[in-house]
């Protein structure tokens, strides 16, 4: 079969022909019809992985993806050949992933079948970049007399958090070039700061001068963190997914920090679902891509030139 893989950690992704995975006792193999793209993707080739996961090679990427159940293996009783599923299905104990013509999920992993009225490249958006704001948001712990600031929310999991944090009454705060400002708004967003214009914490307190209650931020480095924290008040929460925070310094200044590790299930997949379904969570793509197209993607992702949710096609 077609797929984007490795051979080594560190190599550039490039499509191969890889043997079809089998369904194994408590597996499934799905037809992939496509896949979502995250960062999670290349850092897997930079082996971020390599210390506590063995792994197989070549390496498939890809952990998010939808499709149809082709295959059921031993002992599955949750799944039937046919349904439409959408979820994690990377594995590199195997080397499988969902940037390839079929992919391996185990029973047990957060794999749901698709909401009704979501097409196949939506649902493969859905997975990491929902769950991790749907989490993002429960952790912040926000209500209506709050204001919010999420930076980086033009990307995939920020703009599923403007939505949901809006969904909880929050006042949202949106850092968007000006091209995408109308879009923000239209997700919830009730301001719009942009880096481009100049110095954000200005732009933020010019509104706000007593400072604002929470910061879910998806790209500061520590010296970016540094100038965001001020603009909190006393008893504030920052948030981060890619752990830039030092939750002891953060708590001297009486400023609660949490480094989330995202962790899903089928049942918040689930969740997830239902509100896409409701309309409460609307699921966005920026660019489509075919599988071919795949590495040049990731490098644009890589270099932080990407915006929104790419798909793949497969």
């Amino acid at each position: 079969m077609r797929a984007i893989a490795v051979s080594e950690y560190g190599a550039t992704p490039s499509l191969m022909n890889v043997p079809r995975p089998e369904p194994g006792p408590g597996e499934i193999l799905v037809k992939v019809v496509a896949a979502g793209l995250n960062p999670f993707d290349w850092k897997v080739v930079d082996g971020i992985l390599k210390d506590t996961v063995e792994a197989s090679f070549p390496i498939v990427l890809g952990t998010d993806g939808a499709g149809v159940v082709e295959e059921v293996g031993p002992d599955v009783t949750r799944f039937r050949p046919g349904e439409q599923v959408f979820g994690g299905f990377q594995d590199l104990a195997r080397g499988t992933g969902t940037y390839a013509e079929y992919a391996i999920g185990r029973e047990d992993a957060p794999i749901a079948q698709m909401p009704e009225g979501l097409i196949y490249t939506q649902a493969a958006a859905v997975p990491t970049a929902s769950t991790t704001a749907f989490n993002l948001v429960r952790e912040a712990q926000l209500d209506e007399d709050q204001t919010v600031l999420v930076v980086g929310a033009t990307g995939g999991v920020g703009q599923a958090v403007v939505q949901l944090a809006a969904n909880q009454g929050a006042k949202v705060i949106a850092t968007a070039r000006e091209d995408m400002a109308e879009e923000m708004r239209g997700l919830g967003a009730a301001e719009i700061v942009d880096h481009a214009r100049g110095d954000l914490n200005g732009q933020v307190l010019a509104a706000h001068s007593d400072g604002i209650d929470t910061v879910i931020d998806m790209v500061s480095d520590k010296a970016g963190v540094e100038r965001l924290t001020t603009l909190l008040r006393p008893g504030g929460t920052y948030l981060s997914t890619i752990w830039s925070l030092n939750p002891d310094a953060l708590a001297a200044q009486e400023i609660r920090g949490v480094n989330l590790q995202n962790s899903s299930s089928t049942g918040l997949l689930e969740e997830v679902g239902d509100l896409i379904e409701a309309g409460k969570l609307k699921v966005r793509i920026h660019r489509e891509v075919s599988l071919e197209e795949a590495p040049a993607a990731l490098a644009r992702n890589r270099a932080g030139s990407s915006r929104g949710k790419t798909v793949i096609r497969v």
